[in-house]
């Protein structure tokens, strides 16, 4: 047996022990290295094409770091404008009922200038996915602070670090939308681990699973990294990740209905 043939025989389709998902577009991402948003892309990406429902999903992307997200997944998309994501999902879940609707979020879209969209949305139960991805920074404007950055922490314009007694308190989002009755799971999850991956993994495939079944809205938040932002590598951020964000924002399922 030739090097050639010993090799092809390795990588036969019967032998593959991983290939990635047809739904991931081969596209350059434009993420800065440590990024959380690619392992959430493939983690999307890998739950559409297992449940067979590429022609089936409607992604609403918003404005932020992940505003170009229709470059990286094979579905149908939608760009709303900033922070109305669950406005337009409600309206095309509405429409087209058949379809697996979900928006992707950062912390300035969902939690700032859109807390009235996403708050009654969940509170009138559409049925859709909300991926929520909170780094506590404003990400693509240059690192403001956000609705979810810590106390103390520092930011292009908290450079003393956030004084709660003058901008609030870093709001916790999941723990706010699992009070209403539309949302029927809430959870919070994270990917800076293998084992992270695959619970965050299972955690959205139950949304669209919710989706299928008609349950409401699955609401599901993941704790990720800004390496840019927060001005660390990406091996320090998901350090400073574990022991800053992790005791504020606990990783779990808040409600599972």
């Amino acid at each position: 047996m030739t090097a050639t043939t010993e090799i092809n025989n390795i990588i036969s389709k019967e032998n593959l022990v991983y290939k990635k998902t047809d739904v991931l577009l081969d596209n350059e991402m434009h993420y800065c290295p440590g990024c959380t948003h690619g392992v959430i892309h493939k983690v999307i990406a890998e739950v559409i094409e297992e449940m067979d429902i590429q022609d089936k999903t409607i992604g609403v992307s918003p404005v932020g770091c992940s505003v170009l997200a229709y470059n990286y997944l094979d579905i149908d998309w939608q760009q709303a404008a900033h922070g109305r994501a669950p406005a337009l999902a409600t309206a095309t879940s509405r429409l087209m009922p058949d379809k697996y609707v979900f928006t992707y979020q950062g912390d300035g879209d969902l939690a700032s200038i859109g807390c009235a969209e996403i708050m009654h949305a969940c509170n009138r139960g559409e049925n859709i996915v909300v991926v929520f991805v909170n780094n506590a920074i404003y990400g693509m404007t240059g690192g403001q602070m956000a609705p979810t950055t810590l106390e103390g922490q520092v930011t292009a314009t908290s450079p003393y670090g956030r004084d709660c007694a003058t901008t609030g308190f870093p709001m916790k989002m999941s723990e706010m939308v699992s009070l209403l009755p539309g949302t029927r799971f809430v959870t919070r999850q994270s990917a800076e681990t293998a084992g992270a991956v695959r619970k965050l993994k299972k955690a959205i495939r139950k949304g669209f699973e919710n989706t299928r079944e008609k349950k409401g809205l699955s609401f599901i938040e993941i704790v990720g990294t800004c390496s840019s932002g927060w001005k660390l590598s990406p091996t320090q951020s998901n350090e400073w990740m574990k022991e800053n964000m992790f005791p504020y924002y606990p990783l779990g399922t808040l409600k599972d209905e």
